[in-house]
Order: structure tokens, then C-alpha cells, then sequence
């Protein structure tokens, strides 16, 4: 006689929490779950941590946000023992620290990788999530935390032709793991966002020939990057609570530096001018830090954007090629700023080419061409430097539902609506790290994950003391932040560029202004004022009608 079968939900594994990601973000939940007596377990769709920085492989990828400074907190021994070798971090440095930081606080027994969540049901009943992976199998958690993050879901354009293109065809977003030579080839770079400038002075040092083809000119700051000496980590290292606390919560995005005390047109022309030549010799994001309205004010934008244009015009010798590579179609940070190593110069070099494909999109991809305006570019090699579906593509990819059945990709039709960015209504204890409605892209990533991580964990630790069963957005509050998130955002510059801050880079996706724009600090401020305020906004129900009760 057979033994009796185990029923499916004795047999199903049930955690307090599933984290859906193994990111910095992923990885830093796990360990504050784990600190407070939460059962957790982490899926990641890749065979190993670092998210952003695992997929992004491409030639010459680098954060552009100082790595003393992209960096985590939380724990004062890492800040203090980490190496960080150069100004900017390479991929490969930031993937080994993320690697790093597993192993350091033990992560990895507590994560499952090569696995792709591909559904969440809540059950009304018995307040539980239903957690289906790749394969099929299941799992139980009574709280679901999206850490997908922002910039992971590899936009594949859609060219005619493109499958009957004989060579191999890269994404910059989702790079082999082995190095691409393209030594005598002939590559098409298609894309001039930040990885395609970053890529694209790499690919010109080795290929026979390099046709980048552009739709949109973008600005780009010189990185300056460099080693970082011994004294300048240690005085950093010395600094870190000061850096810390003014990133948290005085930058604006979430990075130390120099704040600007007056507008663009409190300096006369020359001292403005000297203003700009400095910054552009220093390098990095912190430009536009030069003054304070250059982010609201047209006109004091076009200061800092026709500097930055002449600058081309001076680097790049052929006068049509620069005028292609000036940015006209949007005010100078309303697209992130991109910072790169030589890539106007790169367009001096013999074997490199730019075709204008805003004028002339691309009509179609051949066997071993890139065909524009009846013109055949002759390729072996295509690199798709075409960016992501941003802030919301890694969610949508995973069927949500919550109560009365009702979709995330539903409720979200006309583009994300959350409460601070955290949570959506109709969706009770389910978390999102970093979502739209929260700085998240604006800032400093770590400094924002870091922040929101500390909330939900310090929020579950309520809903326990309290003996709450849920807690989700309620539908005003989340009503009045989206209001308030597009009210601040039309204050500014940024709506008037066709960004991927507005889903523009997706053909269908709603335009919608998806980042909070009204700086990490103010930010925080709000999120600690709702939780000091009983969790303002949110709802909570205290029956606890599920079989198993928060662990701790």
C-alpha cells in the first residue's frame, strides 16, 4: 500500500516574506529581515547577486555615482574595509563588492537563483500570497517584496528584419558573461543613451569599423574618472556619518556635494561661464549643481545646455557630425545626465560613423546590413544599446493579483498609481522597493534602497507588535501622492523631455511622470511623518485569518 500523499498545502513552503530580486536591494532586505526574526526567502532569475550590475556587462558599464559613495551604510565595518579602486566603479568591481556583501553576512543560503517568479495571488481568505516560480512549484508568504528593480528589463526593439540578421546581436543589458571581442569586425551600436556613450568608445578601439546609429542626441559630462588614492578613501572613510547624513537628508539626489546657492542668472556671463569650465573639468553628475534653478528655469537651462553644446562643437572636428551629436529635443538634465570617458572624441577617430536615424528611422535590418533611408550599412556584429522599460517593465513581467482578482497591469493601465511609491492599493502586503512614485532613478539608488528597505522592515516589525494580519495603500492617500508626485513634476523641466522618466521609450506605455521629484530628503521626511502617525494613509486589518502568524 502506498503512503498516504501529502495534501498541497502541508507540502507547500511558506516564509513570513518572499523577496522577488537579489540586487542591492534584495540582499539588504534579506539581512534586515533576517536581523529581526522574519522567515525570508529570496528568487532571482540570474545565476548570481548584483541585479543592475549582473546583467550589465557591456564594454566600459560603470556607475556614475562615485563608488566611495555608492555604497552601503547599514554596516560601518564594510564602509571602513571595502577597497574601492577607482573614482567610478567598473561592473565588474560592483558586481565583486555585491558578491562581496553575500558572502560577508551569509546571504546566499537564504536565496534560490535560476528562478523566475512568475505569479502572486493573494488570497482573500486567508490573507496569504500564492507565490508561483518558473516550473511551476509554489510558495507561501504572508508579505510579498518587489525588489525588481528599475533599470532590469532589457528593452528589445522591435526592426523589421532583425531576426534575419546573419551576425550575432548583442544587448547592452543583457550581456554575455564571457568577454565580446570585436577585433576586425564591423559593428552597428544602436542607441546613444548612458550605454551606449559608455560602450562606444570601447567598441571603437577594437572593430575595423563602428556605424553608431542615433535618434536622439543626449547630453554627456566628462566622468574624469580615476584611481582613488589612499588618502582620499580614508578622508572619505573618516567623513562617512557627515556624507551619509547630507545625503540622506540634505542632496536633493541622495549625493554629497556643493549645493548651489543661486540662480544662473545671479552670476554676470563670464563668472557663469567659469562656473561651467569648472564643473566640466571636474567631471560627473554634479554639473548641474552649478545653480539652483537650472532644473525649473528654461532660460537658465539653456545657459548650462549651450555650454555643454559648444563644448561638443570644440571636441568634434567635423562640423555636420557635431551638429548631430548637439542635443536640441529637451532641456539639459531632464533626460539623465549621461557621463562618459572620450565619447565625443570618439567620433574624431577614421573608423567610426554616425547616422542620424531621427530624420530617417531605420527601414529594415538585412542579413548583414542596417538599411536607412535606402542606404545599406554593412555590419557583422549588432550592439542594441537600447535601454529598459523602466521603474515598472520587471514588475509587469510578473502576473500580480490581489483582491477581487484585479491585476497590478490592470490597475496600472494608465500608468503606476502608489502610495509613496511603497505600496498599491488593492494590494495588501505587497512591497515595492524603489517603485514609481518614490526618488528612486533621481538619486542616489543605494541611498534610496536603503531607505525604503528600513521603512518595510521597521513597518512589518509594526504590523507584528500590533498583531496586524495586513496592511496596504488606501485608495485616497494613494490618490492624493500621485496627484502630489505630478504636481511637483510639472514644476520642473523634466516633463517637457520624451524620457524613460515618462515610460516614452516604450511605444503604448502611458505617459506618466513615474520618479518623485521633490528631492530624498523632503521625501523621507513624508515617509517618516506616516509611519510616526500610525502608518497615515495606510489601511490595516488585525484579524489574523492565516495558519501561520509572523514569526519573532
Amino acid at each position: 500500500m502506498s503512503p498516504p500523499q501529502a495534501s498541497p498545502a502541508e507540502s507547500t513552503e511558506a516564509y513570513d516574506v518572499v523577496v522577488v530580486g537579489a540586487g542591492f536591494a534584495g540582499i539588504y532586505m534579506l539581512h534586515r529581515l533576517r536581523g529581526l526574526g522574519f522567515s525570508a526567502r529570496v528568487y532571482e532569475q540570474g545565476d548570481g547577486v548584483g541585479g543592475t550590475w549582473y546583467w550589465n556587462r557591456y564594454p566600459g558599464a560603470r556607475c556614475d555615482v562615485e563608488s566611495m559613495q555608492y555604497s552601503y551604510s547599514f554596516s560601518e565595518e564594510l564602509q571602513q574595509e571595502w577597497q574601492w579602486s577607482e573614482r567610478y566603479a567598473p561592473q565588474a568591481e560592483i558586481l565583486k563588492y555585491a558578491n562581496h556583501v553575500a558572502d560577508r553576512f551569509d546571504l546566499r543560503r537564504d536565496i534560490q537563483f535560476d528562478t523566475r517568479i512568475e505569479r502572486a495571488v493573494f488570497d482573500e481568505r486567508t490573507n496569504i500570497w500564492l507565490v508561483t516560480m518558473s516550473g511551476g512549484r509554489e510558495v507561501e508568504a504572508r508579505f510579498v517584496v518587489l525588489a525588481t528593480g528599475c533599470l532590469s528589463n532589457a528593452r528589445k526593439p522591435e526592426i523589421k528584419g532583425l531576426e534575419s540578421f546573419k551576425g550575432p546581436v548583442y544587448h547592452t543589458g543583457n550581456w554575455p558573461h564571457e568577454p565580446v571581442d570585436f577585433t576586425g569586425q564591423r559593428v552597428g551600436l544602436i542607441g546613444t543613451g548612458s550605454s551606449g556613450i559608455q560602450s562606444a568608445p570601447i567598441i571603437a578601439e577594437q572593430a575595423r569599423q563602428l556605424t553608431v546609429f542615433q535618434r536622439t542626441a543626449n547630453f554627456s559630462i566628462p566622468a574624469r574618472n580615476a584611481t582613488l588614492t589612499d588618502e582620499e578613501r580614508e578622508t572619505f572613510r573618516k567623513n562617512y556619518p557627515e556624507i551619509r547624513r547630507f545625503a540622506r537628508e540634505v542632496a536633493r539626489n541622495g549625493i554629497y556635494a556643493e549645493q548651489p546657492d543661486r540662480g544662473a542668472f545671479d552670476d554676470s556671463d563670464m563668472t557663469r561661464r567659469g562656473k561651467y569650465d569648472a564643473r566640466w573639468e571636474r567631471g560627473g553628475l554634479t554639473f548641474m549643481y552649478a545653480y539652483n534653478n537650472l532644473g525649473l528655469d528654461r532660460t537658465a537651462n539653456d545657459t548650462a545646455a549651450d555650454f555643454v553644446r559648444s563644448k561638443i562643437a570644440e571636441i568634434v572636428r567635423d562640423p555636420a557630425t557635431a551638429k548631430l551629436l548637439q542635443p536640441n529635443s529637451h532641456p539639459i538634465g531632464t533626460k539623465r545626465i549621461c557621463i562618459d570617458t572620450d565619447y565625443f572624441a570618439t567620433f574624431n577617430r577614421p573608423n567610426v560613423s554616425l547616422v542620424d536615424i531621427k530624420a530617417n528611422p531605420i527601414q529594415e535590418v538585412t542579413a548583414n546590413a542596417v538599411r536607412v533611408a535606402g542606404t545599406d550599412h554593412e555590419v557583422d556584429t549588432l550592439v542594441m544599446a537600447t535601454g529598459f522599460d523602466a521603474m515598472t517593465g520587471s514588475v509587469a513581467k510578473i502576473d500580480i493579483r490581489g483582491r477581487d482578482g484585479q491585476t497590478l497591469n490592470q490597475k496600472w493601465a494608465e500608468g503606476p498609481k502608489t502610495y509613496l511609491g511603497l505600496m498599491s492599493a488593492g494590494f495588501p502586503n505587497l512591497f515595492i522597493i524603489t517603485g514609481p512614485g518614490s526618488p528612486s532613478v533621481l538619486s542616489n539608488m543605494i541611498v534610496s534602497i536603503e531607505q525604503h528597505v528600513d521603512w518595510i522592515a521597521d513597518g512589518l516589525v509594526h504590523l507584528r507588535r500590533q498583531g496586524m494580519a495586513t496592511i496596504e495603500a488606501g485608495s485616497e492617500a494613494e490618490e492624493r501622492w500621485v496627484a502630489h508626485v505630478n504636481e511637483v513634476a510639472a514644476g520642473t523641466l523634466y516633463p517637457q523631455a520624451n524620457s524613460w522618466y515618462m515610460g516614452a521609450n516604450i511605444p503604448g506605455k502611458p505617459r506618466i511622470f513615474m520618479p518623485y521629484i521633490g528631492g530624498v530628503g523632503v521625501y523621507r521626511r513624508i515617509c517618516d511623518e506616516v509611519a510616526a502617525k500610525g502608518y497615515e494613509g495606510f489601511v490595516m486589518e488585525a484579524e489574523v485569518r492565516s495558519r501561520r502568524a509572523v514569526t519573532g
